[in-house]
């Protein structure tokens, strides 16, 4: 079996299919993912947080798409699906803003709107910041995700 060969391309042109960067990515994308999430989760107790690990989640999204193809990418998340979550984590972030509102404190107010907090330094001590970070971090991940469909599919 080689480990890597050319083949057309619809567009015109060749790829080369790389059996050493497949792998390769298939055993490392669920790592970055991973990590992707600890930094998105973590992200109000460390340096990190919703942008830093939104991105990280995303570039393992597009790794993927680029190590095999497009149609394996869309497997793991579609340009529809990455739109939809675009707009969730956007919507989820003036949702809680404004049930913050509702509360009675400030846009996105914290402590002052009532959300619970937790002891310093636990993962639940933010109140409300979590939930933010991880409503950005979606929308970031899949911001990501359909800027790469919109450019390639631009391309064809």
């Amino acid at each position: 079996m080689p480990l890597s060969r050319r083949t057309e391309r619809r567009g015109g042109g060749t790829a080369i299919e790389d059996q050493i960067v497949r792998i390769t990515s298939r055993l490392v994308a669920p790592f970055i993912q991973v990590y992707g999430i600890y930094v998105i989760l973590h992200g109000h107790l460390s340096p990190g947080g919703s942008f830093s690990g939104g991105a990280i989640f995303g570039a393992s999204l597009v790794l993927v798409a680029l190590s095999f193809n497009l149609e394996t990418g869309a497997k793991q998340i579609s340009h529809q699906l990455a739109s939809g979550l675009e707009s969730g984590g956007a919507f989820g972030f003036i949702l809680t803003g404004l049930i913050a509102i509702a509360i009675g404190g400030n846009f996105l107010a914290n402590r002052a709107a009532g959300f619970p907090m937790g002891q310093a330094g636990e993962l639940f001590s933010a109140g409300a910041i979590l939930i933010i970070t991880v409503f950005v971090g979606i929308k970031v991940a899949s911001t990501i995700v359909t800027l790469f469909y919109t450019i390639i599919e631009g391309e064809e």
